[in-house]
């Protein structure tokens, strides 16, 4: 029987038996872990307001073994609140709906439970952050956040040169399944030719250029949209089912 503590973000809860939940948390040291808080439905509960979804808590574990993921759940013993992002979130509908899309997606992006995942914990952390202050629009930070958990996850697309040849861009047709921009020599069917507005968007949200995409027209920004949930479903084979609710503008 062992202790281990860590910082995480609540993805998830739920519900078991009467009073209990399962509480699926992305750690920055164990990667998605899902443990067991018992009795934190009960209005007396010291601890229960603490661990909801998009909350930044530092946890406390009780696991059954050396390891903190074995063959059963461990128990969440103890949580400490770091940061309640949830607060500026849940109250907007817009930064409400981005947000849980980046909790699923953090989720998926994190198949096996006891794997660090660190550039997923840290993108997800500075996502919420950014959600929670009201920084950037809503659906920006989310597109921002799905491409660099592409990228995180070895899938980063390409916005200018090709994605087959290397071919310095800006290039016209953009393919989701080569990889992103392709050159018209590397063209494949089902290649697409975006606006190089929506384009050039994309580029800067995957690299963090704010200021440019704070000031993209609202046509290039729901075009730019449209090309990360195909990127994202292709490469991810199923869909997001929270990123139907995603308000777009």
């Amino acid at each position: 029987m062992s202790l281990f503590r860590d910082d995480g973000i609540v993805l998830r809860t739920q519900k078991l038996g009467e009073a209990d939940r399962i509480i699926t948390l992305l750690t920055r040291g164990h990667g998605r872990v899902r443990a067991v808080a018992r009795g934190v439905r009960r209005t007396k509960s010291k601890f229960g307001a603490r661990l909801e979804p998009f909350s930044h808590v530092d946890v406390q574990f009780f696991a059954r073994g050396s390891e903190l993921v074995g063959r059963g759940l461990p128990l969440c013993t103890q949580s400490e609140t770091i940061a309640p992002y949830g607060g500026g979130i849940v109250t907007d509908y817009a930064r409400y709906t981005a947000g849980t899309a980046m909790l699923e997606t953090a989720e998926r992006f994190t198949d096996h439970e006891g794997e660090p995942a660190v550039q997923q914990y840290l993108l997800l952390v500075g996502g919420l952050r950014t959600l929670a202050r009201g920084e950037h629009a809503p659906h920006l930070v989310l597109d921002a956040f799905l491409l660099r958990s592409l990228a995180v996850g070895g899938y980063a697309p390409s916005f200018d040169d090709c994605a087959k040849c290397g071919m310095p861009g800006p290039n016209r047709f953009f393919s989701v399944a080569a990889g992103g921009s392709v050159c018209a020599d590397c063209r494949v069917p089902g290649s697409v030719v975006p606006s190089p507005g929506a384009l050039a968007l994309l580029g800067a949200l995957l690299t963090g250029d704010w200021e440019s995409a704070d000031a993209c027209e609202a046509r290039y920004v729901r075009e730019g949209s449209g090309l990360v949930s195909a990127y994202l479903h292709w490469h991810m084979e199923r869909g997001l089912r929270s990123l139907r609710y995603v308000e777009k503008t």
